[in-house]
This record gives structure tokens, C-alpha cells and sequence, in this order.
């Protein structure tokens, strides 16, 4: 697929993924994703039977790059007027409006008539309390905990997901103990846990965790390496990116 300079406005840059696969605007200026929405995509299990939430979607990416993944379908919570229209845009260029559906909502307010197979989310990272907010609002948002807590979204989590359910998040590793407090006031478990390490001999600055209800023992994983050499992703993170496929959940 041949993107088309067409689809996106000045402001705007429209990236491929997945050999072309996938098609994602993206604004010049204001919240852009990085390298954790490809890795919680990848690390997500579904099955075909599966309704998926997704808390804080931004631009639609990690929906959109699941799209190749077997499930039935997407709601995609996003609370900023701007990134909802983006989102919107990026399942409509991609044919998606029959598997993904972008709603505008708080997380801490929304409600669901039922519960969710899968529920994921590639949190703000930031406390409230630390770092230094962004010119651009968008980004703080995104980025910083100013209109949810981790705390709110593991606590709306365990309340949507079903009790059988999976609940998938990347996050900084330098939080685990942040992240390990708020899921235990959740009342949800670890079930596997896989750091990202950036190189080889460094220390870990992500880490990937799926977590559920009836979760009895941690599953350790083996660390993710990104770069093997210097400037040069390692084969895993070159399957990553390409938009490997896992055999699905039975």
C-alpha cells in the first residue's frame, strides 16, 4: 500500500507500518507515540471471540497495529478532543471502522454494559508530582498524569475486565514498584512480566506485564533487547516491527 500525501494536512506526517501494512497520521507538533505502542502490540494475546479496551488510544495506534490479530472487536477510549478526531481519521484510512471504535471519554467516568476479554494501555508515565510539562498541552496529557493516575486505570481496569479476562500495559521500569502497588490495590495479579532492555549490557528502561484476576504465580519472561550493536535492532525487535504473527490464544 502506497500512502497518499493527500490524506494528511501540513501539520501532519503519515507513517507505515507493518511493510505498509498500516497507515498512521500523526501531528508534527503535539503527541507522537515511540517505540512502546509496537512492543504492547506485539505483547498483547487475543482471541477471535475477544472485545478488546483500550484506555488512552492517542492517535489509534496499538488498535490499529492489533488490527492483525484475531479478535472481534476494539472500543478505544481517548479524552482529548484532538487525538479523537486523529484516531477516528487513522481507523477510517485503514478500513477499520467495523473492528475499532474511537469514543471519547474519561476513564475514570466511562461505563460499559458489559465487560471486556482484553483490556490494555500504554499509561502516562509521568507522575503529577515530577518532570516538567510540555509546551504543548496535548503532550502533557499523553505523557503526564493530569487527567488520570495509574491508579485510576488499574482501578477502572479490574472493574471492566471480565474475571476471567487479560489486562496488558508497558511501562517505565523505574515505576514497577508504582506499578505493582496500584495493581495490588486493583486486586489484580501479575501473571508475566518482560523487561525491555535498550542494549545488550545496559539495564532495562521499559517493561511489558499482562496481569488478570486468577493470575497464582508471576511468569518471569526473558528480557526484549532492542539493539544488539550499536544503531542496529536486534532480530526480535526486527519481527516486532515487522508485524509478527503469534499463534492465538485457544
Amino acid at each position: 500500500m502506497k500512502p497518499s500525501t493527500r490524506i494528511k494536512g501540513e501539520d501532519e506526517t503519515l507513517d507505515t507500518f507493518y511493510h505498509g501494512r498500516i497507515l498512521v497520521l500523526q501531528k508534527k507538533k503535539g503527541y507522537r507515540f515511540s517505540v512502546d505502542a509496537p512492543l504492547l502490540a506485539d505483547f498483547i494475546r487475543t482471541r477471535k471471540s475477544d472485545k478488546l479496551l483500550e484506555i488512552g488510544t492517542g492517535s489509534g495506534v496499538i488498535s490499529l497495529l492489533l488490527s492483525i490479530k484475531p479478535f472481534q472487536h476494539i472500543t478505544a477510549l481517548e479524552i482529548q478532543d484532538s487525538l479523537v478526531n486523529l484516531a477516528r481519521r487513522n481507523v477510517r484510512l485503514n478500513g477499520l471502522a467495523s473492528r475499532v471504535r474511537i469514543v471519547q471519554a474519561d476513564i475514570r467516568n466511562f461505563s460499559s454494559k458489559e465487560k471486556f476479554d482484553v483490556v490494555f494501555a500504554n499509561p502516562p508515565y509521568i507522575s503529577r508530582r515530577t518532570g516538567h510539562l510540555s509546551t504543548s498541552r496535548e503532550k502533557s496529557i499523553a505523557k503526564h498524569e493530569l487527567k488520570c493516575t495509574l491508579s485510576d486505570i488499574m482501578q477502572r481496569t479490574g472493574e471492566l475486565m471480565k474475571e476471567e479476562g487479560r489486562a496488558y500495559f508497558v511501562y517505565p521500569a523505574k515505576r514497577r514498584m508504582d506499578f505493582m502497588h496500584a495493581l495490588e490495590e486493583s486486586g489484580l495479579r501479575l501473571s508475566a512480566f518482560r523487561p525491555v532492555i535498550p542494549h545488550k549490557d545496559g539495564e532495562a528502561n521499559l517493561f511489558l506485564a499482562s496481569c488478570g484476576f486468577r493470575a497464582e504465580k508471576e511468569r518471569p519472561l526473558a528480557p526484549l533487547i532492542l539493539f544488539e550493536r550499536k544503531g542496529e535492532y536486534s532480530e526480535e525487535a526486527q519481527e516486532i516491527f515487522a508485524g509478527r504473527i503469534h499463534a492465538a490464544i485457544v
